[in-house]
């Protein structure tokens, strides 16, 4: 996907208006070289390092989104929040955007093949009034039962941190809406 997009045409990305995915985590060897001079235009906000793709997946993502009513959502290693040098100034470029509506803290080995905290990263490309120019963060990191092998959220875990994404407002030590 990274390399050789499925979806364009001509010299576009192909857009949809709901774009989901769960990318391989910190993807090594994910075609840095091929995105310095990507045809599509997916480095607008920089050019990740070559030992972590994931900020190349939320690129290709945000330019996949249909223009103005698009939205997005992808779950990423909760570390994709803190690493800086070249990340770091593409999420402040993608914050400066006003597209990122909500970060999602995720607890610990929810996914097959990682024991990673993770988190989702929710993306409008027109935010409705009442959320422009803020971010809602939830820390949703103890909503899981633990599991032998691999934790999991059950349904009513899962209701509970929609609730919260959907009122879009502060709960106490849980989520905070911040400009």
């Amino acid at each position: 996907t990274l390399r050789q997009p499925a979806f364009y045409s001509g010299d576009s990305i192909g857009t949809f208006d709901c774009v989901i995915a769960n990318p391989p985590f910190s993807l090594q060897k994910w075609g840095r070289n091929m995105w310095e001079k990507d045809p599509f235009g997916r480095n607008f906000a920089g050019l990740p390092p070559a030992k972590s793709g994931d900020f190349a997946w939320v690129q290709h993502m945000i330019m996949s989104m249909v223009s103005g009513t698009g939205r997005m959502a992808v779950v990423l290693p909760h570390g994709a929040l803190f690493r800086m040098a070249a990340e770091g100034k593409i999420r402040k470029k993608i914050l400066g955007m006003d597209i990122l509506e909500a970060v999602i803290g995720l607890g610990p080995n929810l996914f097959y093949g990682t024991g990673l905290a993770a988190c989702i990263l929710v993306f409008r490309n027109r935010k409705p009034r009442g959320r422009r120019k803020k971010l809602l963060v939830i820390d949703a990191s103890n909503e899981f039962k633990k599991g032998r092998n691999q934790n999991e959220l059950l349904p009513e875990q899962v209701e509970r941190i929609y609730r919260w994404y959907a009122d879009y407002s502060d709960v106490e030590g849980v989520a905070k809406v911040v400009t």
